[in-house]
Order: structure tokens, then C-alpha cells, then sequence
């Protein structure tokens, strides 16, 4: 049989047979505590120095120009110093020179609108919530009701009782009809039009460029027919229509036009009739 060293109960009992006086006799124990000995010398080495002084909490003093501690007792010396400067109101530097932009890239730097454009025209009883920006020429109809940073550019009528959901962008040139409802985080590009009674579902994204940045094209944009439902996550290619009263299911791909009352599913979408129970109009 294998016995191993002593047990922690068994040094523990044995502590309890010490007399108290041995125990303190030990090297580890607090030096505070410990008897003096003549012979220990490293007592004497190591804790013969007197206690360091407690300093005391500082105290802060407003004088003429700064903020300062008073000088410790111990330390003649600047603890904290600050100076007092009174806040000086910001300025432009009118002496850089202008931004200029090479002529070719067509781009300009504090465009102001022309003299000839009109303010946005708003119906009764809008909400439109906060960071939406609504361009010149823009005209909206009556219950009209928008998320956050909502972007609407010039040149767009928008009818009756329809909702521009938060992060949405609807380029110039855009034509919306009456109950109209689009989710959040669509894109609309230029030259779209969406008719009546549509609804549009969170992150479709509609193209009207066929080969971007590659050749000249006429950007023509989708065009969505009354009673057409879209569902989230779909892509629309440029120049595409969407039939009246057809329904888009969610995370298509639509590269050809969809016929009245079908179905497209897929990537990329195939068309298939749409059932009888669906052929109803949408019900916001």
C-alpha cells in the first residue's frame, strides 16, 4: 500500500499543538506582530523606517487665470495647473481657395436649385419623420406617411394615403399613385412608375441602367401595374413591367416582364399562373 504525504488535516492538528508562542515565531508571519529579537538583524534592515506620511486630499482654489492645488506640506510644488480660455467662436478660413473640379467629371460643389423650381407641394394630414429630405418640385397628395431618412428627389408626384417606409430612395422623374405602400430600404431609380393599389415590399430593388457604366443607355426604370404585390428581397432588371394584379414572391430575380394575374418565383424568376384564390385586390 502507496501512503502519500501527510494530509491537510493532519498539519492543521498539529498547528493546534503549537503553543502560541512558536507560531508567532514564524519567519512568514506579519513582521508587525512578531516578537523583537537581538539576533535578527533583518528586522532591523528592513522595517526600522519611520511610516510615510499620509497627504492629504487637495483642495481646488479659483485664482486669477487658473485652476490650482494649494502647495502640499511636504511637496513645494505646482500639483495641477490649468489655464482658463474662453471659447472662441468658429470661423471660416476664407483664405483657402475655392474647390475647383475638372470639366469632364461633371461634378459641382454647392449646386443651388435653379431660380425657376418650386418648393415640395404636401397634402393634408402628412407625417413625415425625421431626416427625410424632400427635393424642390416634388408633389404629394393627402395622408401621406414616411419612416426615417427617407430620400425623395425632384421631379416626383406622388399620390393619395401612401407610405414611404424608413431608408427608402426614390430617384427623380418618379411617378406613384394612390394606396401605395413601399416597406423600408427600397430603391426607385429614375423613370419608374408605380400605379394604384401596389405594394412593395422591405428591400426591393428596382435597375434602370441595362449596362452600367459600359455604353450610353436610356435609363428606363419598372413599371409595376395596379394590384401588383412585390415581395422583400426581390431585383428588378431595367425596362422591366410588372402586370396588373400579379405578384412577385420574395427573393426574385425578375429579368422579363411578369403578365396580368402570374406569378413569378426564382432566380431567375420563372412565370406561373397565380391561383384563383389569389386573383383578389391587395387590402392595406
Amino acid at each position: 500500500m502507496v501512503r502519500f504525504s501527510q494530509s491537510l488535516d493532519d498539519k492543521q492538528a498539529r498547528n493546534r499543538e503549537k503553543p502560541y508562542e512558536q507560531v508567532r515565531d514564524n519567519p512568514y508571519y506579519p513582521p508587525q506582530q512578531r516578537q523583537p529579537q537581538v539576533a535578527d538583524v533583518r528586522d532591523t534592515r528592513l522595517y526600522s523606517q519611520p511610516p510615510r506620511p499620509v497627504p492629504k486630499e487637495p483642495t481646488y482654489q479659483r485664482q486669477d487665470n487658473f485652476y490650482r492645488q494649494p502647495q502640499r506640506e511636504e511637496i513645494d510644488e505646482i500639483i495641477y495647473e490649468r489655464p482658463v480660455i474662453e471659447k472662441e467662436s468658429v470661423k471660416p478660413d476664407l483664405s483657402k481657395p475655392e474647390l475647383k473640379f475638372p470639366a469632364d467629371q461633371n461634378i459641382q460643389f454647392g449646386v443651388e436649385y435653379a431660380p425657376n423650381s418650386r418648393p415640395p407641394v404636401i397634402g393634408k394630414n402628412h407625417t413625415i419623420r425625421s431626416n427625410s429630405i424632400i427635393y424642390n418640385d416634388v408633389v404629394i397628395g393627402d395622408n401621406f406617411r414616411t419612416g426615417h431618412n427617407v430620400v425623395i428627389r425632384e421631379n416626383t408626384n406622388i399620390g393619395d394615403d401612401v407610405l414611404i417606409g424608413t431608408n427608402t430612395v426614390i430617384e427623380g422623374d418618379v411617378i406613384i399613385g394612390n394606396d401605395v405602400s413601399i416597406q423600408s430600404n427600397v430603391y426607385i431609380p429614375t423613370n419608374s412608375v408605380i400605379e394604384d393599389n401596389v405594394f412593395i415590399g422591405p428591400c426591393a430593388c428596382f435597375t434602370n441602367d441595362k449596362y452600367p457604366v459600359r455604353i450610353n443607355y436610356e435609363l428606363q426604370g419598372p413599371k409595376v401595374r395596379r394590384g401588383a404585390s412585390i415581395g422583400g428581397n426581390t431585383t428588378f432588371l431595367s425596362n422591366v413591367e410588372v402586370g396588373e394584379g400579379s405578384i412577385v414572391a420574395a427573393g426574385a430575380i425578375v429579368i422579363h416582364s411578369v403578365p396580368p394575374f402570374y406569378l413569378a418565383i426564382g432566380t431567375p424568376a420563372r412565370i406561373k399562373p397565380l391561383p384563383d384564390h389569389l386573383k383578389v385586390p391587395n387590402r392595406f
